[in-house]
C-alpha cells in the first residue's frame, strides 16, 4: 500500500465533502496504516497549520459521525504546500517533499477542475527524472471535454505510466447497489436466463434529483445533464446492466466486458433528434422552496442554452439485447429524488385472466435508498381468479465504506477494477458526442419544465 497521498486541489469542495471523509472513513476500518501522510497542493497562501485546521472544520461537519479520534489522527498526518500544479519545477518540488514524508510511491490525486487535466498531465511529464516507480495516477471526471480531449489526455498517460496504475475514478461504480447489479446478474441462475431481449421489454437508468443549482454555477452551467450525469455515471450502469458474463471479476475481464457494450451502442450520427430530449427548468415550488428559473441563478450565462434535464435513448446491437431502448435521464429540480434501474420484462405471450392486458414483471434497483425489488402479479386476496400486484423487496443494509471511501481503498490496493479503462473513457464521449454537435446546431429543441414537476415527458 502506498504511505502518502499527494493531493493536488487540497483546498477544493471535493477534498472537502469526499476525499478527507473517506480518509477517516479508512482510519476507522484499519485500512490505513499510521504512517500515512497526505500532502496537499494548492493555490491558497497557507502553511501546514492552517491546512489541518481548515480540513478539521470540514470534517466537523462532514464526517461528524466518525469518531473524533479518528478525525484528529488524519489531521494530525495532513501536510501543504503552495504550488502551481501546471508548473513542472514546483511539481517536482512536490514530489520532493512527498518522498520526505513517507515511504513507499506516490498515489497523486487530480482533485481539481477537469479543464485543467491536460496542463497538470503535462507538467507531470515536464519533471526531471520523471515519476517514482510505481505511482499511481487519480483522475476524477468527468475525463475530458469531448471526444478529440479524452483522447489527448490518455495520450499523456499513456506517457507517464502504465495503463494499470492510473485510475480514471467514476464515484457510481463504488456505490452499494451498483456493486450488487454483478451479484443480482452473475450470481443467480433464476435471472440469466432471461436477460436478454426475448424476455426485457425496456430498460430504463434514471438518475432525476430534487435539487436545483446550488451553487454551481462554475462548473454546471459549463457542463449541463448530459455531461454531468449521463456521459459517464449512467453510461457505467448501462455497462454493468447489459454486459456479458465476465470470465472472471479481474480487472482485465471486468473492463473487457463494459467495453464491449459500449461499442455496441448503436451511433446516433444524424437521429439525435429523435433519440434525445433536452430541457432546463423554470421558476417553481418543490416543497417548502421556491426556486427561480435556471438562467437567473447566480453564475449562469443565458447564452450557453445550458440543459438541466436530458434523456437519451440507446441501443445496443448485439445478440443479447436487439430491439431493446435503453432510456438514460437525469434531470435537476424536479418534483421528486428517483434513483433507479428499472428492468421491464415482457407481458406473457397468453393469460387467461380476464379484465384486459396484465402489467409486465418489473424489477428495480433503488440506488438511494438502497433496494432491490420486483413487482409481480399474483392471485388476489378475495377472488382468488382476480390478478393483484405484490412487491418483492429486501432493503440493503449500509456498507461500512461509502463509494469514495471504497474507490480510495482500491486505488491504495492498486485495484483498477472500479476505474475506468482509457478505451472505456473513449467510448463514453463517441456516444454523446453526436448528440452534443445536434444540440448545438439547434437541431433538438431546448425545452422548459417548472421547478417541482414531474419533467419534460
Amino acid at each position: 500500500m502506498s504511505g502518502v497521498l499527494v493531493l493536488l486541489g487540497a483546498t477544493g469542495d471535493l477534498a472537502a465533502r469526499y476525499l478527507l471523509p473517506a480518509l477517516v472513513r479508512l482510519r476507522c476500518e484499519g485500512v490505513l496504516p499510521d504512517g500515512f501522510a497526505v500532502l496537499g497542493v494548492g493555490r491558497e497562501d497557507e502553511h501546514d497549520a492552517g491546512f489541518r485546521d481548515r480540513a478539521a472544520a470540514a470534517l466537523r461537519e462532514h464526517a461528524a459521525d466518525l469518531p473524533p479520534e479518528h478525525r484528529d489522527g488524519l489531521v494530525e498526518r495532513l501536510h501543504y504546500l503552495l504550488a502551481d500544479v501546471t508548473d513542472p519545477d514546483a511539481l517536482g518540488r512536490v514530489l520532493a517533499a512527498s518522498r520526505e514524508l513517507a515511504d513507499g510511491p506516490p498515489v497523486i490525486y487530480l482533485a481539481l477542475p477537469n479543464t485543467l487535466f491536460g496542463d497538470v498531465l503535462a507538467a507531470l511529464g515536464g519533471i526531471g527524472g520523471g515519476l517514482p516507480p510505481d505511482t499511481r495516477l487519480v483522475v476524477e471526471k468527468p475525463f475530458g471535454v469531448d471526444l478529440a480531449d479524452a483522447r489527448r489526455l490518455n495520450a499523456l498517460l499513456a506517457d507517464l505510466l502504465p495503463e494499470r496504475a492510473v485510475f480514471r475514478v467514476d464515484h457510481f461504480l463504488a456505490m452499494q447497489t451498483v456493486l450488487n447489479l454483478l451479484g443480482l446478474r452473475f450470481a443467480n441462475r433464476i435471472l440469466e436466463p432471461v436477460w436478454n431481449a426475448r424476455h426485457v421489454e425496456r430498460v430504463d437508468i434514471v438518475f432525476d434529483e430534487t435539487l436545483g443549482l446550488e451553487g454551481r454555477a462554475g462548473y454546471y452551467d459549463t457542463a449541463g445533464a448530459l455531461r454531468d450525469m449521463l456521459q459517464n455515471h449512467l453510461l457505467q450502469l448501462l455497462c454493468l446492466v447489459a454486459m456479458e458474463p465476465p470470465t472472471s471479476l479481474g480487472e482485465r475481464d471486468l473492463r473487457d466486458r463494459k467495453v464491449d457494450v459500449l461499442r455496441a451502442v448503436r451511433p446516433l450520427d444524424g437521429v439525435a433528434a429523435e433519440y434525445s430530449v433536452r430541457a432546463r427548468y423554470t421558476a417553481g415550488r418543490i416543497g417548502g422552496r421556491e426556486l427561480p428559473d435556471y438562467v437567473a441563478e447566480d453564475g449562469v450565462d443565458p447564452g450557453r442554452g445550458t440543459e438541466t434535464f436530458a434523456r437519451l435513448t440507446l441501443h445496443v446491437d448485439n445478440w443479447r439485447w436487439a430491439g431493446v431502448p435503453f432510456v438514460l435521464r437525469s434531470g435537476k429540480a424536479l418534483g421528486r429524488d428517483r434513483q433507479e434501474v428499472v428492468v421491464t420484462f415482457r407481458p406473457v405471450p397468453h393469460q387467461p385472466f380476464g379484465g384486459g392486458p396484465v402489467a409486465p414483471d418489473v424489477l428495480r434497483l433503488t440506488l438511494d435508498p438502497d433496494r432491490i425489488a420486483v413487482e409481480l402479479n399474483l392471485n388476489g386476496a378475495g377472488d382468488p381468479f382476480r390478478l393483484e400486484r405484490a412487491e418483492l423487496a429486501a432493503d440493503l443494509a449500509a456498507t461500512s465504506l461509502p463509494p469514495y471511501a471504497q474507490l480510495l481503498a482500491g486505488v491504495l490496493a492498486g485495484d483498477p477494477r472500479l476505474s475506468l479503462r482509457g478505451d472505456e473513457a473513449e467510448e463514453q464521449w463517441r456516444i454523446v458526442e453526436p448528440v452534443l454537435a445536434a444540440w448545438a446546431a439547434g437541431e433538438v429543441p431546448l425545452r422548459e419544465y417548472p421547478a417541482g414537476s414531474a419533467g419534460p415527458g
